[in-house]
């Protein structure tokens, strides 16, 4: 007995020895970040910035890998597998982390199976409407839609996703009816929007609509947030417009492998930290409409917080939608 303990106890040492060598040496390959929706959308935007400069501090490549699908779901499930050896990681945002897990039979535990690492830069959302709409505002905008029932379109980026989850607070709200029409992510879709093929987009992805905006391709009626964007702030709030407490920003975050080490998450979580303390990285935010959250927000453990609490509050609203996978 007392020998195996004593194997027992080697072995642990061992494995602590090679874990904490591991973490020590830690990157001494490239790091893959699996992006779960296609390229050139703002998480995937995102991922490459913050991915420049995190190859910068390490002296390895940072890949961007992206796997859309199922609203972010193949591609959390493909970093849910991946080893927990700090290789693999996954950004991620509202759709994939709250919306998704909230109607897709997914095989892993959206806050169990991962390590949360550090929130990352955040935009608010926003309805926006094609040029040739008629109404001018929001009020107008729902009489609209209200005298012609069904027949207007929005566009989404997936069942459970902002777009989708807030079209249906709003028709909820307001008594209006339209359609939704799905897209595979969000660049599609405002070109859709700017094309006229759509009429309106809900809880529209702020970066992507702002050169559109300034340009007046389309037109914006509210911000879903409690306090106007600095980049357009002519454009009313939701509770200004009429239509009280739809806020539901765009958030993006990034997650490790349940089991990854500690020391391993905490380098991560560093240099995440110093890009988005770097002023060129700063700029490049600002100017597709992102803003850095602040610094005591972007430790692991106020990411773990800020998902929990969005989770607390989306999933019931979700649930009792009766969203379903079609």
């Amino acid at each position: 007995m007392r020998k195996l303990t004593f194997i027992a106890a080697a072995f642990a040492a061992s494995l602590a020895t090679v874990v904490g060598a591991n973490a020590q040496s830690y990157p001494s390959r490239p790091i893959t970040i699996i992006v779960p929706f296609p390229p050139g959308g703002p998480v995937d935007t995102i991922g490459r910035i913050i991915g420049d400069r995190m190859r910068a501090a390490f002296g390895q490549p940072v890949l961007i890998e992206n796997q859309p699908g199922a609203s972010g779901s193949i591609g959390v499930g493909r970093a849910a597998r991946a080893a927990p050896d700090g290789y693999t990681l996954n950004l991620g945002n509202w759709t994939s982390h709250v919306g998704s897990p909230a109607i897709y039979p997914v095989s892993y535990d959206i806050v169990k199976d991962f390590e949360p690492v550090a929130l990352l830069p955040l935009a608010p959302t926003l309805i926006v409407g094609k040029k040739a709409l008629p109404a001018s505002d929001l009020r107008e905008l729902i009489a609209w839609l209200k005298a012609n029932p069904d027949k207007a379109t929005s566009g989404t980026v997936g069942i459970g996703s902002p777009s989708h989850v807030s079209g249906i607070y709003f028709q909820n709200e307001t008594g209006t009816r339209f359609q939704f029409v799905p897209y595979r992510g969000g660049a599609p879709l405002t070109q859709a929007l700017v094309a006229g093929q759509i009429d309106m987009r809900i809880g529209a992805e702020a970066s992507q609509t702002l050169s559109y905006l300034r340009s007046g391709e389309i037109k914006a009626f509210a911000v879903l947030a409690k306090t106007r964007w600095a980049a357009a702030p002519d454009v009313p709030t939701i509770d200004e417009a009429g239509v009280r407490g739809l806020h539901i920003p765009l958030w993006n975050a990034l997650w490790a492998p349940k089991g990854t080490p500690r020391d391993i998450v905490g380098k991560l979580n560093t240099a995440v930290v110093d890009a988005l303390a770097d002023a060129t990285v700063r700029q490049r935010m600002a100017t597709i409409g992102f803003e850095i959250p602040a610094r005591e927000q972007q430790t692991p453990e106020a990411l773990a917080a800020f998902h929990q609490a969005e989770i607390d509050k989306w999933w019931p609203i979700i649930k009792a939608a009766n969203i379903k996978v079609e």
